[in-house]
């Protein structure tokens, strides 16, 4: 089965809640998305892996040939917003420009027709399922933004893609990959989740996943194959989440891309069922 490999095109500041990261500091520090990401580009090249680069449309204003790279390396492109905001600390109107303003900026950046939205920090979910409705509205026929994990979203949430229906037509949902362990319900594809599993553990997840007949998606971040990532002060559970085992991080990734079958997120959509 071919699996989804995303990839989250965003700045190492790009925290959601912290003060001292708000948009308007964003241009007075240092900018690492280039670099990181073209980094990830020569992974997947290597690894022969063409996958789906969802991205922020503030680093896609900012840097448009790196958006030109990522395209011409045979990559798909979708929208992770623009301002990198929290989709259930908004409201309808600023939802929708937020995301005209992504689609625009990936536009002029050389970008097709932009389908499939990954929302920052798995936030659509119980507080902004509305969204879905404005992402149909707006031409996205798939999202990946609803993790099945408590934490950020529902473990009740189909595992596998799936569609849902909203007033304004179906969408497609393609959830990352989770795991069941030590009697929870884990991020296995992506964030601190994936970068804590041995690759091994984390093949045999995949393994599983395409067993009972679901694509795995992983979801990575440029920022986590940095060799000398910025670090400044964060809360205990922003400190964890961004920066707990990035140490070699990159090695791990490079025998999981190895291991397993991977392609773009619409590969995975294309296999969803009735909600």
């Amino acid at each position: 089965m071919l699996n989804a490999l995303t990839v989250d095109v965003e700045e190492w500041f790009h925290i959601c809640g912290v003060p001292a990261l708000r948009p308007e500091k964003w241009p007075q520090l240092p900018s690492r998305v280039e670099q990181t990401t073209r980094l990830l580009l020569d992974e997947l090249d290597a690894a022969g892996i063409i996958g789906t680069f969802f991205i922020v449309g503030w680093v896609a204003e900012r840097y448009p040939r790196l958006v030109g790279a990522i395209l011409a390396a045979g990559h798909d492109v979708g929208s992770h917003s623009f301002w990198h905001r929290r989709v259930y600390e908004l409201d309808r109107a600023a939802f929708a420009d937020d995301l005209h303003a992504s689609v625009s900026a990936l536009g002029a950046a050389g970008a097709p027709a932009i389908t499939a939205f990954r929302a920052p920090e798995w936030s659509i979910n119980r507080r902004s399922e509305w969204a879905l409705e404005v992402l149909v509205e707006h031409g996205f026929s798939a999202d990946a933004s609803m993790a099945p994990v408590r934490i950020v979203g529902d473990v009740s949430y189909p595992r596998g893609p799936y569609v849902r229906s909203t007033a304004r037509g179906p969408i497609v949902e393609v959830p990352p990959l989770v795991a069941d362990r030590f009697g929870q319900v884990m991020p296995m594809g992506w964030g601190w989740g994936l970068r804590m599993s041995a690759p091994a553990r984390v093949l045999k997840e995949i393994e599983r996943a395409n067993a009972l007949g679901r694509p795995a998606v992983l979801a990575i971040h440029p920022w986590e194959l940095d060799a000398d990532p910025p670090r400044i002060p964060l809360p205990s559970g922003l400190r964890f989440a961004h920066y707990f085992r990035l140490d070699g991080f990159p090695g791990r990734l490079r025998t999981i891309l190895r291991g397993a079958s991977f392609g773009p997120l619409q590969a995975a959509a294309s296999l969803a069922g009735a909600d």
